[in-house]
């Protein structure tokens, strides 16, 4: 099986994240979330990954070219020479999704994520006649504005069939109550609707004809949660009750992956090339990714401290989302903050 990522670009998450990474890059629980999905696609049997690039390709690039000798899985570009939408990057990868198996083929928004039920999406779409499985949810969500920032869905409960599909409703539709995840699965007869190479969205051209056909069908995410990069970054009570059911869910599959130790309380994880001075009292939910350095003395709960920061001796950042290569002053008090932008520094004082 293949699969194809969409690496995306956002103007709604502008200009604190994305003028500096591709959205996949996104860091939760201290991994960039494309790792997160290439290694469930691997787990299910996906032998091949294509990740669909127009903006910051180069980033994406250096970055897959960095991990590729660890992921046991063939990865490709397919490079856009402008944003071709969700359904334009189908079209343009043509020659790498069909092999002539007629197998299905995955496709994620690269910035979803969740427990990747993949297996269960792979047993799902054998038991229809359809052409497309999308992976819903409920809608848990308060969007600060009256459109709902995803496609709602329709469902015949019966079936699993999916009986419309509307790109961002308005709050009163009945729909409203299930939204799509962004992760589908597609037959490859699905790519004679889209021929062109340009920008055209499955939300808006191909799903809703398919729906008209009766060859669309949802299957149910039941995990625990399930995010997008919009929740994360714009709405960080979605991202730390995220981050604290992650983690609560490695302490009950796998707890090896939690960090121990004596400075260590509660759930946390820690990257292997962190480091982590004496003294320091580090949890609970907290997430510490590559290359960071928390000096001594250090306090952090509640917390997500993303690659290459250095919280410096005696500061405490507490119920924060600190970004990348960012630095907190010696004493410095972080508190309720959340700071994407690379290179944010926070000096002797307190941020709330």
């Amino acid at each position: 099986m293949k699969a194809l990522i969409l690496g995306g670009y956002s103007a709604r998450m502008q200009p604190s994240l994305t003028f500096t990474i591709p959205k996949p890059l996104i860091e939760f629980a201290s991994k960039p979330i494309i790792l997160y999905q290439i290694e469930a696609l691997e787990a299910v049997g996906v032998t091949e990954v294509i990740v669909a690039v127009n903006y910051q390709a180069q980033v994406m690039q250096n970055f897959l070219k960095e991990h590729e000798t660890r992921l046991r899985i063939k990865i490709s570009l397919s490079i856009e020479t402008e944003p071709l939408g969700t359904a334009g990057p189908l079209a343009l990868a043509r020659d790498k999704l069909i092999d002539g198996s007629g197998e299905p083929f995955f496709v994620l928004n690269g910035d979803v994520f969740c427990e990747y039920p993949f297996k269960e999406m792979i047993t799902f779409h054998k038991s229809h006649a359809g052409e497309a499985s999308i992976l819903i949810t409920k809608n848990n969500f308060e969007p600060d504005d009256e459109l709902l920032p995803y496609a709602a869905i329709g469902l015949e409960k019966s079936s699993g069939k999916v009986t419309s599909f509307v790109e961002k409703p308005e709050s009163g539709n009945e729909m409203f109550k299930r939204i799509s995840t962004g992760i589908y699965l597609l037959n490859p007869s699905i790519l004679d609707g889209i021929i062109e190479v340009k920008r055209t969205w499955l939300e808006k051209q191909v799903f809703p004809r398919l729906v008209a056909d009766g060859k669309v069908f949802g299957v149910w995410l039941k995990g625990l949660f399930w995010l997008d990069a919009w929740l994360m970054i714009d709405q960080q009570k979605y991202y730390m009750n995220g981050l604290v059911n992650h983690l609560h869910d490695l302490r009950k599959r796998c707890p090896q992956k939690l960090a121990s130790g004596a400075h260590i309380v509660g759930d946390v994880v820690v990257d292997e090339t962190a480091e982590i001075g004496e003294g320091c009292v580090i949890g609970p939910n907290v997430a510490i990714g590559p290359g960071c350095v928390i000096e001594a003395g250090v306090k952090i709960s509640s917390s997500a401290i993303m690659h290459g920061t250095r919280i410096k001796k005696g500061a405490s950042v507490t119920y924060s989302i600190i970004g990348w290569r960012s630095s907190v002053g010696q004493l410095a008090k972080v508190e309720k903050t959340t700071m994407f932008a690379t290179n944010f520094t926070a000096g002797g004082l307190v941020i709330s």
